[in-house]
């Protein structure tokens, strides 16, 4: 799966950019055109190298432990559908001409399974439970969606597709619910990790005096 976005990725960025836009990129304009693959391409490409580099490391991370718990079938059962569902829900949210490409939400998908299957997985690239790491995202999302200037200076993006993230997560819920007979005590695991997460940077804001960024408040 990672090879394959790293190889379309590279293939897409260098082609006309009209050809990408028609053909590798999602948008309800190419979908009413009849281009049905674009569902598919647009998973795969991505708009930068560090949009593929971000992208590949989540996919790295919660696709290898959700594989080894429901195994490869399932686990791209999972990917390709929340893909397509956040793709084609968008939608509503977004103008027909609006294009859409990467793996971040079906990505999120991937997440939310893992989130109530495994939440205290660790995982040494994130130096952090992957519970935690999926459900500060989710949370992180939500609240650019809600309000932009909620959160300042952590990189609000008007030409990212937070509200597509969001849908991914939510559909990977019940796959994690169904997957987990344990998926009620993993969400109490979950929100008690977010808590002490909070919790530390409450401290940091009021004893160090820095922002959630990590930015002095004030300057010295």
């Amino acid at each position: 799966m990672i090879l394959g976005c790293v190889a379309a990725s590279l293939w897409a960025w260098n082609q006309d950019p009209s050809f990408v836009a028609q053909n590798l990129v999602f948008s309800q304009n190419n979908l009413l055109a009849g281009r049905v693959w674009t569902l598919i391409a647009a998973l795969f490409v991505h708009a930068s190298p560090l949009h593929l580099f971000g992208n590949m490391l989540f996919l790295f991370v919660f696709g290898n432990t959700l594989e080894k718990m429901i195994g490869r079938n399932y686990h791209l059962f999972v990917f390709f559908t929340g893909g397509f569902t956040a793709f084609l829900l968008s939608m509503l949210f977004f103008s027909p001409d609006t294009g859409m490409l990467g793996a971040s939400a079906a990505i999120f998908t991937l997440a939310a399974c893992v989130m109530l299957m495994k939440p205290l997985k660790f995982s040494w690239l994130f130096l952090a439970p992957q519970g935690l790491v999926a459900i500060i995202y989710f949370v992180y999302n939500a609240v650019l969606v809600y309000d932009p200037t909620l959160i300042p200076g952590l990189g609000y993006d008007p030409s990212v597709a937070y509200i597509a993230h969001i849908i991914g997560f939510t559909f990977g819920v019940p796959f994690g619910i169904s997957w987990s007979p344990q998926w009620k005590k993993n969400i109490l695991i979950t929100l008690g990790l977010l808590g002490i997460y909070g919790a530390v940077l409450i401290v940091a804001v009021l004893v160090l005096g820095l922002s959630p960024s990590g930015v002095p408040l004030t300057a010295p």
